[in-house]
């Protein structure tokens, strides 16, 4: 169920980086569900019953609030999807 839900919001996002701003629609779409995606992870280990190392869980984390502000770029600063260098 997770690579599935990795796969998809993956999917989208590809798509969506070919297309550009030409489907903002479409881009702002996949964002959304990556971020949502993100979200739900970030609950999920900051439950202290989450039986993942905490190490583990702190990272995972930190990548849904990089996830959160790097999203926010894109759409309303026009940043690129691909991660920055």
């Amino acid at each position: 169920i997770e690579y599935d839900a990795f796969a998809k919001a993956t999917r989208s996002l590809i798509v969506a980086k070919r297309q550009g701003q030409a489907d903002f629609a479409g881009l702002a779409q996949a964002v959304h569900n990556n971020r949502r995606l993100w979200a739900a992870l970030a609950a999920s280990v900051a439950d202290p019953s989450n039986a993942l190392p905490k190490p583990l869980r702190a990272q995972i984390f930190f990548l849904a609030e990089f996830t959160d502000k790097h999203s926010r770029k894109v759409l309303h600063e026009n940043a690129d999807l691909s991660l920055p260098h």
